[in-house]
C-alpha cells in the first residue's frame, strides 16, 4: 500500500539541510525585535559604560602594582585606589548628568564655556603647577585637576546650542564661523601656550565635529586642516621630548634604546600576548620595560596580558559606542540633543582610535588617554560625565519618553530615581509684521508721478505705485458699472 506522502513526486518533497531550520532567523528577529524596544538604546549605553569602567579598574590594578610599590601610600594600590576614587566622583557625576534636565544643561553652557576660559587662562598664572613640562594642572595636595579636559566638554555642550539658534542663517560663513571659531581658536591659543599637544589634538575634533554635524562646506574642513597641521608641528618641534618622538615614529629603529624604545616595547608587549595572552597580572611590561604603561599604553598591556581577545574586546566595545552614539543622535529630534550626542561620540571614540593608534605604531605619541580604562583622573571623572550625558540624550529619543511618562520609570530608573523626560518641543515660529498702510497722501502723490511717467499706469517693476499689479487693476476696472458720461465708478 503506497502512502499519500511517497506518492509525491520527488521535485514536491522538502529537502532537508544540514543546519537547524530558522536557529540565524530566530535570533535575527530576536535582536531586531529587542533593539526596536523603546530604551534600548539607553541600556546599550549603560552596557558600554559598566563594561568599561570594570575593564580600566581591573587594568590599572595590574598596570599599576610596580608603580605603586615604589610611591608612598597603600602599597601596591596606591595608584588603584587613587584611581578608585576619582571613578566614585565620577559615577556621583554620572547620576546628575543623567538625572538634570538637558534643557538646564543648555542653558548653563554658557556659563560654562566662559568659565573653562577663565580656567585655562588661571592655570597659566602661578596658580597652575608644572608637570612634564607642561604647565596645565591645578595641585591641592593628593588631587590634580586638569582643566582642558572640562573645556571639550564645554566647547561641545555651547557649540552645539549656539549653531542650533543659528540654524536658519548657517549658510552665511560668518554666521557659520562667529562666534564658535573665534571661541574655539582662544582656546586652543591657551593650551598651546601650557604647551598640551593631547588637549589641543582632542580640542580641534570637538571643533570638527560641532561644524561637520552642522553642516559645515568641505572647504572649511581643508582650511581648518591645514592649521591644525601647523599647530601641532609648531608644538613638536617646541619641546624636545615631542620631536623625539615624531623622529622616532619616522625612524623607529634608528635608536631602539633610546628615542624609539616606548614605541618598540609597546609592540613587543602585543606581540608577546598571542591570541590569549600571558594571564591576568602576569605581563612582563609593567616591570619598568613600558614607561607610563597605566596611562598612555596601558592598550599594550592589555594585548600582553589578554593577548588578541583582550584588545579585540576593547575594539567592540568602542565600535559599539560608536553605533549607539550616532543612533542616539538619529533618533532624537531635539537638534541640539542630536549635535551634542554625535559630538560626544565622536570626541571619545576618535580619542581611543588616536591611542590605540600610536600603541601599535600608526601615529606618532601624543600622550592622549585611552577613555575610560587608562589611569587618569580628570580624564576618567569628565568622561564618565559624558556618558551620563549621552544616557540621557538616550531617555529623550521620541519612544523612550512615550513610554516612560505612560509605563513608568522602570526597574532602574526608580532606582536611580530618574524622572520623566519632557517631551520635544519645537520653538515657536515668530508670525511677520503686517506692513503698514501708506498715508492717503503719499499714495496718491506716488500713483499721480506713476501716471505721468508712464502712460499705462505702469511703474518700471510692472507694478501700479498703490500696490496691485496694472493687469490686475484693468481686470477690476472692466467689470465696473459705466457711468452716464461713459466712464467708469
Amino acid at each position: 500500500m503506497v502512502t499519500q506522502a511517497e506518492a509525491r513526486p520527488q521535485a514536491e518533497r522538502p529537502r532537508r539541510t544540514g543546519r537547524a531550520p530558522g536557529r540565524v532567523t530566530a535570533f535575527r528577529v530576536a535582536l531586531t525585535a529587542w533593539l526596536g524596544r523603546p530604551l534600548a538604546s539607553f541600556h546599550l549605553v549603560l552596557a558600554v559604560f559598566g563594561l568599561l569602567t570594570v575593564l580600566g579598574l581591573v587594568m590599572v590594578l595590574s598596570a599599576s602594582s610596580v608603580v605603586s610599590f615604589n610611591t608612598p601610600g597603600f602599597g601596591l594600590y596606591t595608584v588603584f585606589f587613587k584611581q578608585l576614587i576619582y571613578v566614585s566622583v565620577g559615577a556621583v557625576l554620572f547620576w546628575v548628568a543623567l538625572r538634570v534636565p538637558l534643557a538646564r544643561i543648555r542653558a548653563l553652557s554658557p556659563t560654562a564655556m566662559v568659565g573653562s576660559i577663565l580656567l585655562l587662562m588661571a592655570v597659566l598664572t602661578p596658580l597652575g603647577a608644572e608637570l612634564n613640562g607642561t604647565r596645565s594642572w591645578f595641585v591641592l595636595g593628593p588631587v590634580s585637576f586638569q582643566p582642558v579636559e572640562v573645556c571639550k566638554l564645554a566647547l561641545a555642550l555651547w557649540g552645539a546650542h549656539v549653531l542650533v539658534v543659528k540654524k536658519a542663517v548657517l549658510h552665511r560663513y560668518r554666521h557659520l564661523l562667529v562666534p564658535v571659531v573665534p571661541a574655539a581658536l582662544l582656546m586652543f591659543a591657551l593650551v598651546m601656550l601650557q604647551p598640551d599637544l593631547a588637549g589641543t589634538v582632542t580640542l580641534g575634533i570637538v571643533l570638527v565635529a560641532l561644524l561637520w554635524f552642522a553642516g559645515a562646506p568641505v572647504r572649511i574642513f581643508g582650511a581648518l586642516a591645514l592649521g591644525g597641521l601647523a599647530g601641532v608641528a609648531l608644538l613638536a618641534v617646541g619641546t624636545e621630548y615631542r620631536l623625539d618622538r615624531v623622529v622616532s615614529f619616522l625612524n623607529p629603529e634608528q635608536d631602539q634604546l633610546g628615542k624609539g624604545f616606548q614605541a618598540v616595547q609597546a609592540q613587543l608587549a602585543l606581540a608577546d600576548g598571542g591570541l590569549f595572552g600571558r594571564g591576568l597580572g602576569q605581563g612582563p611590561s609593567k616591570w619598568n620595560f613600558l614607561p607610563n604603561v597605566h596611562n598612555d599604553f596601558i592598550f599594550a598591556l592589555i594585548g600582553d596580558e589578554l593577548g588578541f581577545l583582550g584588545c579585540s574586546l576593547v575594539l567592540g566595545l568602542f565600535a559599539m559606542l560608536a553605533v549607539v552614539g550616532m543612533r542616539v543622535a538619529t533618533r532624537n529630534i531635539d537638534p541640539w540633543i542630536r549635535m551634542v550626542a554625535a559630538t560626544l561620540t565622536v570626541w571619545l571614540v576618535a580619542q581611543a582610535a588616536i591611542n590605540i593608534g600610536y600603541v601599535v605604531g600608526l601615529l606618532p605619541v601624543t600622550g592622549i588617554t585611552l577613555p575610560m580604562i587608562s589611569s587618569g583622573g580628570t580624564s576618567a571623572v569628565v568622561t564618565m560625565v559624558v556618558f551620563g550625558l549621552l544616557a540621557n540624550c538616550a531617555r529623550h529619543e521620541p519612544e523612550a519618553v512615550s513610554a516612560l511618562r505612560s509605563q513608568g520609570p522602570g526597574r532602574f530608573g526608580r532606582l536611580m530615581r530618574l524622572p520623566a523626560p519632557d517631551p520635544y518641543k519645537p520653538p515657536k515660529k515668530r508670525r511677520p509684521a503686517r506692513p503698514s498702510a501708506p498715508p492717503r497722501g503719499v499714495a496718491r502723490s506716488t500713483v499721480d508721478h506713476s501716471r505721468r511717467g508712464a502712460p499705462d499706469g505702469r511703474t518700471m517693476s510692472g507694478r501700479v505705485a498703490g500696490g496691485a499689479p496694472a493687469a490686475r487693476q484693468k481686470k477690476t476696472n472692466r467689470g465696473a458699472p459705466r457711468t452716464a458720461k461713459g466712464g467708469r465708478r
